[in-house]
């Protein structure tokens, strides 16, 4: 993708094009239909440039050198704490932690607050549709602390139950922790109005964005977000680089969760002091060339803006769900309706197993995910070992969507459903 804005409408073809995965076919001669962004997502070629450049152009570690490639790389590492910050619109870029993704994100959160501020009889507020991410961490400080764990009740179609908040929100509450977007159901939570309800009786909200931020808008402020996570790998950027925004003050009262190398200020024979943030929680070497493409990775998706990714993906949401709904029997979708809904969906076919449906989908180009997606409390509370999970990103097209549905009915041809 150049520098400049390409087209001021939505070509999800042209924009294909700007992944060198799909430009082979696979062994069979079928295109790739790749349905599973909400695990990962494909890379743009100025991703996967901008990771190149820093490894023939001016590797070097950050934060160490004077050197004429340490300052490059100190230069670009803060550029794309720049655009986190703008992207989430954080008051400043000290609010800004690179981590090495959501899962250690929340758990920094999870060891470094809840470890210092938790106390017996504290309550920490989750829900059945959590990533296990965001709900084994909590567990573990919760026993480590005396506090609880307790759950906001779903309604029957995927959605946190708000009528029932009142009953689950209060003074003990200390932290609601909810993702922004399932990974399972698609559901968008009310992140606001939580955020407005737990400040109320004087609760912090994390949100785990891994889902979200790709796919939407997020303004940390407006939404009275305390912690926020997500993961650069699932927003077009590397693996092995995440954020963690958490809120200034917060973030100072807290301890570190690694230490040694970069997080120091001064250390003393008989103990230590920390550097300011956000390096108090960035200990040893960063992902640096990953934390360097995260940038372009966000100036990708900002240059698509997110109105049009989301007007995209609820077209593709709507074509899939009309031809399942209406031309393939015993096909349940799980989760809400449109209105409340990403761009995921998670299925189960009457008499079909997940794995072998995704195997036989595999057959025809087709790339979905099966079984539970880290989220074993939601798959028992949907009374289901295992679902088949399409998810979509900016280089879906509707051929896309047709070609699943003609693999779905492939694959009960094959399985004599017909």
């Amino acid at each position: 993708m150049s520098s400049q804005p390409r087209t001021t409408s939505f070509d999800a073809d042209t924009i294909r094009g700007e992944f060198p995965v799909f430009d082979q076919p696979l062994t069979n001669g079928r295109p790739v239909t790749f349905l599973d962004t909400a695990a990962s997502a494909q890379k743009p070629r100025v991703v996967i440039d901008k990771e190149r450049e820093c490894y023939e152009q001016y590797y070097a570690n950050a934060y160490r050198g004077v050197y004429q490639f340490g300052a490059r790389v100190d230069e670009e590492l803060e550029a794309t704490r720049e655009k986190v910050r703008d992207l989430i619109n954080a008051e400043e870029i000290s609010e800004i932690v690179f981590t090495s993704g959501t899962t250690m994100s929340i758990n920094l959160v999870a060891d470094s607050w809840g470890r210092k501020f938790l106390r017996p009889g504290d309550e920490i507020l989750l829900n059945e549709m959590e990533h296990h991410a965001n709900i084994v961490p909590w567990q573990q400080i919760a026993n480590e602390t005396g506090a609880s764990v307790r759950y906001i009740p779903l309604t029957d179609d995927g959605r946190l139950d708000i009528q029932e908040l009142d009953n689950c929100l209060t003074e003990k509450t200390a932290i609601i922790a909810v993702t922004g977007m399932s990974n399972v159901l698609g559901t968008i939570n009310p992140v606001e109005e939580l955020a407005r309800r737990g400040k109320q009786v004087g609760a912090l909200i994390l949100v785990d964005g891994a889902q979200s931020v790709p796919h939407m808008p997020v303004d940390v402020r407006k939404a009275g977000i305390d912690f926020l996570t997500f993961s650069g790998h699932k927003i077009y950027g590397p693996s092995g680089v995440g954020v963690l925004y958490g809120r200034r003050e917060l973030l100072r009262e807290m301890d570190p969760f690694l230490t040694g190398g970069h997080m120091i200020d001064r250390v003393f024979k008989e103990k230590s002091t920390w550097a300011e943030l956000p390096a108090r929680f960035e200990a040893g070497t960063l992902p640096i060339a990953q934390a360097i493409a995260l940038g372009a990775a966000i100036d990708f998706v900002n240059q698509l803006s997110f109105d049009a990714i989301h007007a995209h993906e609820r077209r593709l949401l709507e074509h899939a769900l009309a031809r399942l709904q209406d031309e393939v029997p015993g096909f349940v979708c799980h989760g809400p309706g449109l209105e409340h809904r990403g761009a995921i969906i998670s299925m189960t076919l009457e008499g079909v197993h997940s794995e072998d449906l995704a195997v036989l989908l595999d057959r025809r180009g087709v790339f979905v995910r099966h079984g539970h997606h880290c989220t074993m409390p939601l798959h028992d509370l949907l009374g289901v070992s295992a679902t088949t999970r399409a998810s979509f990103g900016v280089y879906n097209t509707l051929d896309d969507v047709d070609r699943l549905v003609d693999a779905i009915h492939f694959a009960r041809e094959k399985l004599r459903l017909v």
